[in-house]
């Protein structure tokens, strides 16, 4: 088993095109299309690969997509726990409208577990011994269970794995509540955590403390979109900003991030450089078009880059 197992409860296979202009009424052709496994954990675990580490993937999948998205993650190289699942696994379609540079993003519903289908994720993740890191990531299905991230967080504290949760609503304040070693809200889920409709930047540092204190979290690192991420501890405040670049797609930036966090800990980073190699690939994702997220090559060049800039709040 890999020092790094991420778990997806809700992928998909993300279908990526190009097409000069959108206008309604008309058939559009589509260029530069591209078929890639996605979801959350996917997400997490296609970036550590990519980045030259070790990962597991878990993840359900049903029908005839979930066999192609399989495919997809074999063809990758990506070692998986597969549960097999009644319903077909989901497609969501990103289109990129060349003449603006917008992309339009469009989601389908989440694939239904059944009780016994989540219920076999759970004891996937109980089966592992030797884990190091276990990432939750994206959103949740129907008749999941909004406490789902909960349990995961408790399987890890008995695994001796430090547990990384990035979700949303109610999954996000369960495993909140239960404790975690890392947890990835952005600006609206940190407010939400907090019971508040917004944030002013000068309160994120201390919603974020508020975490700490209240419900065992370790660490939060607060997603801030274009302006980077800001990492809070109990006795650490520090703000990343990215280097200026041109976006082509902001799809799996979070997760590219986390994936950086994972590996530059691995290596044996404190948690500051970390939270650097963090949003150098968040940053790195962008510059590619579609779901293709980090590269190597982008994210080391962009770290010395952030590493010399030193921005810190």
């Amino acid at each position: 088993m890999s020092a790094t197992v991420t778990i997806t409860f809700n992928p998909c296979i993300d279908k990526s095109a190009s097409v000069d202009k959108l206008v309604p009424e008309k058939k559009l052709k589509c260029k530069s299309v591209k078929l890639e496994p996605g979801g959350g954990g996917i997400y997490v675990a296609r970036a550590i690969k990519k980045l030259g580490g070790e990962v597991t993937a878990i993840y359900p999948v049903g029908g005839y997509t979930g066999n192609f998205f399989h495919q997809l993650m074999i063809d990758e190289g990506i070692p998986s726990i597969v549960i097999e699942i009644k319903n077909e696994t989901r497609e969501n379609i990103m289109i990129l409208e060349e003449s603006t540079n917008q992309q339009y993003r469009f989601g389908m519903p989440g694939t239904e577990l059944k009780q016994d289908e989540w219920q076999q994720i759970l004891q996937s993740v109980d089966a592992i011994n030797d884990a190091k890191f276990i990432i939750a990531s994206g959103s949740l299905p129907p008749s999941a269970p909004e406490d789902i991230f909960a349990r995961i967080a408790m399987i890890a504290k008995e695994k001796g794995a430090k547990f990384i949760a990035d979700t949303s609503g109610e999954a996000l304040k369960h495993a909140a509540d239960e404790g975690v070693y890392l947890l990835k809200p952005n600006l609206g889920e940190l407010s939400f955590l907090v019971n508040k409709n917004y944030l002013k930047p000068g309160e994120v540092a201390g919603a974020a403390r508020q975490i700490i204190s209240n419900r065992n979290c370790e660490v939060v690192v607060v997603s801030m979109g274009a302006e980077g991420a800001m990492l809070v501890t109990k006795d650490i405040v520090k703000r990343v900003s990215p280097p200026v670049v041109k976006r082509k797609s902001t799809v799996g930036a979070g997760d590219s991030m986390v994936a950086g966090i994972v590996m530059a800990l691995l290596n044996g980073n404190i948690i500051e450089d970390a939270i650097q190699y963090g949003v150098a690939c968040g940053t790195a994702a962008t510059l590619n078009p579609g779901t293709e997220l980090c590269r190597k090559e982008d994210a080391d060049r962009l770290f010395a880059l952030i590493q010399s800039s030193e921005v810190i709040a």
